[in-house]
């Protein structure tokens, strides 16, 4: 609907006097600030008249302000060092000399990782390398005007009858050959320059690790000078500041250029994982997660004395922190302090003692196509051949077999997994059933295995389990019984163990400390082997541990498990067994002279197909609660009776002085 006309003239006059009301409230705003931006500027202007009436100088406050600023401690004052000192070959900064060396010879021809003597070099150096790529076009006329001047030397050498010198056919050729790559595209070149800085604390220190430099470079065909009265200049080009205030380049094309490149230096180390150590090549940490390889699985490789148990010790405690349980299978005691100390549980197997396993018993863990009834008793084969000292004949192994299936079927257990549940027989049960069989070999058996039932090994092997495995830090000791004992001991517990981490998965380490132990019976090494290939699936990482190195790497089954082991880890070795782990091994005559000379705690750390020289380190903490060291036991020993001592003493004599 249309609007009438006088109602837009109404509403326009409106709109026009609502538009002169904002201009003049506008202008009486502008008026205001004015006044007040006068007010402001009127006083201002009085302070002033007042500060100069008093005679003070504003200017002369400032420039006071500015010069108790200045003698403010800056962060540039707190890393800079004291003084700097600068000689004609060397430079002093604060108490250590260090001294730029730069590069004027390199070798004719270079391959990959050429430079890996110098990145890797024993004593920490500083080096610096600096690219300036150069105009095709200008290389083009240069080599051009080079090489009509080398053939014209050829040339005149000829018709003059003389010998051309070989060295400038070869020039020539070389030239060439670049100058063909450069016309195709193939190449670029550029200028090169290399500058290495070494530091010690005394002028006689430098001294001698720059002559091994110089030797180490000069191997290589690197030619290495001071950059003498210049050294201020040299500093400075290799500290990271990207200034090259040398500029001493050697001509390269983009071949060579691309092996000068610094990532040769050997490194084994993951973003999380447990410290196995330092990295002897390049001082870098070891940290790796084994978990995160294609197995779990690890060796150790060592002589008596070398170090391998401080290893696992310092491994198992540290990857507590990351949520991995461990298991030990202690045949020396030597986890009993840590394990003590860190709240774990203690389990000492003796004739005497509390603690007891049953080894028929069965785990309860049922397993598509798997029958636990059929694992048990193959386990069973193996751990009774065992005691039986490793010598069964064929008919032996058919009735020991039919004996020990008639021993569960009596406790009314047979495949169906409803009757598992009932109580397990002991080893008692199978002696009576072999006594009670008519064949001579039964009876053969039985009187064998007479001596763990009722003989001197009774009390060991014949009773029920009353172990469960809850802590997170777990070690089944042997040390209380006798050698011929140990292996039958660790096969059972193994056994044991293993039903134990099937019926429950958990990230764990299986630890067999001297597993040479078990090496040396088949039966023993193939269950071994078994749990090795296995282990993944279950979220288990075996180490196997052992100073008997013939003994693992005389059979099959040894050399299984270092094959599907991701870790392998080598230290100290004895002459006689340096050998066979360089053959097994594939080391060089190098890597076979460090595990010969290396001292407690180094070795080869190998992680799938790299390898690194490691030195183990502990804190001072961790190294008291895992050292084997008599002589450091015995001091933290005399240590705590005096501690004791004086806690009683402090005791006494309050109570003297409360009387």
């Amino acid at each position: 609907m249309a609007l009438p006309f006088f109602s837009k003239k109404k509403q326009v006059n409106k709109n026009s006097e609502q538009l002169k009301l904002a201009q003049d409230k506008s202008t009486s705003m502008e008026k205001k600030t004015d006044e007040k931006d006068q007010k402001l500027a009127s006083e201002i202007a009085e302070k002033d008249s007042y500060i100069s009436g008093m005679g003070i100088d504003m200017r002369s406050e400032d420039e006071a302000v500015n010069r108790f600023l200045n003698g403010l401690v800056d962060v540039k004052d707190i890393i800079a060092p004291p003084a700097i000192e600068v000689d004609f070959n060397h430079i002093l900064i604060g108490d250590k000399f260090y001294r730029t060396l730069f590069a004027t010879g390199y070798p004719k021809f270079v391959g990959a990782n050429w430079l890996s003597s110098l990145i890797n070099f024993e004593f920490p150096v500083d080096i610096s390398t600096f690219y300036y790529p150069v105009d095709s076009n200008l290389v083009m006329q240069r080599l051009k005007r080079k090489i009509g001047e080398m053939e014209a030397t050829i040339n005149i050498d000829l018709e003059a009858g003389k010998a051309f010198d070989p060295r400038v056919k070869v020039a020539l050729t070389d030239a060439k050959e670049l100058q063909e790559s450069l016309a195709k595209g193939t190449e670029k070149f550029f200028h090169f320059a290399m500058y290495v800085t070494i530091g010690a604390s005394s002028l006689a220190e430098l001294e001698k690790v720059i002559k091994n430099l110089e030797q180490s470079l000069g191997a290589i065909g690197v030619v290495v000078k001071p950059a003498t009265l210049q050294q201020e200049q040299g500093f400075q080009s290799v500290i990271p500041s990207g200034l090259d205030k040398l500029y001493y380049t050697r001509n390269m094309d983009s071949t060579s250029l691309a092996t000068t490149f610094p990532f040769v230096s050997s490194n084994l180390t993951m973003n999380q994982g447990v410290l196995y150590g330092v990295n002897k090549h390049n001082k870098s940490l070891v940290v790796f997660d084994r978990f995160r390889l294609e197995n779990a699985n690890a060796v150790i490789f060592a002589k008596s004395g070398a170090g391998k148990s401080y290893l696992v010790k310092l491994e198992a405690l540290r990857g507590l922190m990351f949520g991995i349980e461990s298991i030990i299978i202690d045949p020396e005691r030597e986890y009993e302090k840590l394990c003590k100390t860190i709240g774990g549980e203690y389990i000492s197997f003796s004739q005497d003692g509390e603690k007891k396993l049953n080894p028929f018993e069965l785990s309860g863990v049922w397993e598509e196509g798997e029958d636990e009834l059929r694992t048990k008793i193959q386990s069973l084969h193996g751990l009774v051949k065992i005691m039986l000292g490793g010598e069964v004949t064929a008919q032996e192994v058919a009735i020991l077999d039919r004996a020990l299936i008639l021993t569960f079927k009596e406790k009314g257990i047979t495949p169906d997994t409803a009757t598992h549940k009932n109580p397990p027989p002991l080893m008692e049960d199978l002696y009576k059933v072999l006594q009670a069989m008519a064949e001579k070999e039964a009876h053969s058996i039985a009187i064998r295995l007479e001596k763990f039932i009722r003989g001197s090994a009774a009390g060991i092997f014949d009773r029920r389990s009353n172990v469960n495995i809850n802590n997170t830090f777990s070690v089944f000791s042997i040390r209380e019984l006798s050698d011929d004992l140990r292996p039958i001991a660790m096969y059972m517990m193994l056994d044991f163990i293993w039903g134990k981490i099937k019926k429950d998965r958990r990230k764990r380490l299986l630890i067999i400390d001297e597993a040479w132990w078990m090496m040396q019976y088949e039966d023993a090494a193939k269950f071994i082997h078994s749990i090795a290939k296995r282990a993944r699936k279950y979220w288990l990482g075996l180490t196997t541990i052992t100073q008997d190195v013939e003994d693992f790497l005389d059979t099959d089954y040894g050399k299984a498990i270092i094959t599907n082991s991701a870790i392998q880890i080598l230290l100290k070795q004895s002459p006689a067994a340096v050998d066979r782990i360089q053959k097994v091994f594939y080391l060089s005559d190098g890597e076979k002279a460090f595990l010969l000379s290396s001292g407690i705690g180094e070795g080869l750390f190998f992680a799938g197909p790299s390898h690194v020289a490691i030195q183990v380190i502990a804190s001072e903490n961790e190294h008291q609660l895992i050292t084997a060291d008599p002589e450091e036991l015995a001091k933290q020993l005399e240590q705590y009776r005096r501690t004791v001592s004086d806690m009683k003493g402090t005791k006494a004599s309050s109570e003297h002085r409360f009387i």
